[in-house]
C-alpha cells in the first residue's frame, strides 16, 4: 500500500517538534513546524483517503471513470489549498501528491503510463488540466 505524503510530513513535524524542545534543532532551522497546521492535513489526508477509496472500488473502470477519479481529489486538495490555512502545497508537495496519485492508480493495476498516453500527456502530468497548485 502506497504511504499518503501526509504521514511523511508529519513524522517530520514530530520529529523537528521533538528536536526543538530537546534542543538539538532551532526552530530557525525547522521545514515543517509551522508549515502544516493539523486541520490542514487533516483536510489533505480526507481528500487522499477519499481518493483511494474511490480508486478501490474502480473495477475494471474506462479511461474517464479513473480521470474523473483523479480530477475529483484534485479539485479537492485545490480547495484545500486555497480555503485551509496552515498549510500550503508548492514544489515539493505537489511533487509527492503527483506521485501518490500515481501509485495509488498503479497498485490498482492501472496503467499510468499507457492513460496518459491515450489522453496525449506526459505520465506526471494527468493532474494538470485540474491541478491549481
Amino acid at each position: 500500500m502506497t504511504e499518503r505524503p501526509t504521514l511523511h510530513w508529519r513524522r517530520e513535524l514530530a520529529r523537528e517538534v521533538a528536536a526543538v524542545a530537546e534542543g538539538t534543532m532551532s526552530a530557525d532551522h525547522t521545514s515543517f513546524l509551522g508549515s502544516y497546521s493539523p486541520s490542514f492535513l487533516d483536510a489533505v489526508d480526507a481528500a487522499l483517503a477519499a481518493f483511494e477509496a474511490e480508486v478501490r472500488g474502480l473495477g475494471g473502470a474506462t479511461d474517464s471513470e479513473v480521470l474523473a477519479a483523479v480530477e475529483r481529489v484534485v479539485q479537492a486538495l485545490n480547495e484545500v489549498n486555497r480555503e485551509e490555512s496552515g498549510g500550503a502545497i508548492d514544489t515539493d508537495e505537489r511533487e509527492q501528491l503527483c506521485l501518490f496519485i500515481d501509485e495509488v492508480l498503479t497498485d490498482r493495476g492501472i496503467d499510468v503510463g499507457e492513460l496518459a498516453a491515450r489522453e496525449g500527456v506526459e505520465r506526471y502530468a494527468i493532474t494538470d488540466r485540474w491541478r491549481r497548485w
